[in-house]
């Protein structure tokens, strides 16, 4: 089983082949090709390859499946004995990303 861990939006993922994740919002449209060439690790059934930083040649390309809003993440400010309380609460904007392909080499 091919799989690698990429880097994309300020977290890393352990993705596989036709496998879908959801990651912070990319700013593309619905069907949009993603292409990930941030890969940190990169694993098949015979070795696996770990970057220094990144793995030279290796990308991971995807497509968007959906832009949806996620859960609501709620958020309080206390200050102790002025009597100061606020609650705030956003969703952010979340990219489903369908993996097509795990690519290592001039491929």
């Amino acid at each position: 089983m091919k799989f690698a861990v990429i880097k994309a939006s300020g977290a890393q993922y352990l993705v596989s082949e036709k496998e879908t994740i959801s990651l912070d919002n990319l700013s593309k449209e619905k069907g949009d090709e993603v292409v990930f060439k941030d890969v940190l690790l990169l694993s098949d059934s015979r070795e696996v390859l770990i970057g220094k930083p990144y793995v030279l040649n290796c990308k991971v390309v995807g497509k968007i499946v959906e832009n949806v809003k996620g859960k609501k993440i709620k958020t309080f400010v206390y200050k102790a004995k002025s009597r100061y309380r606020k609650r705030k609460g956003y969703r952010p904007l979340i990219s489903n990303v369908y993996i097509d392909k795990i690519s290592h080499g001039k491929n």
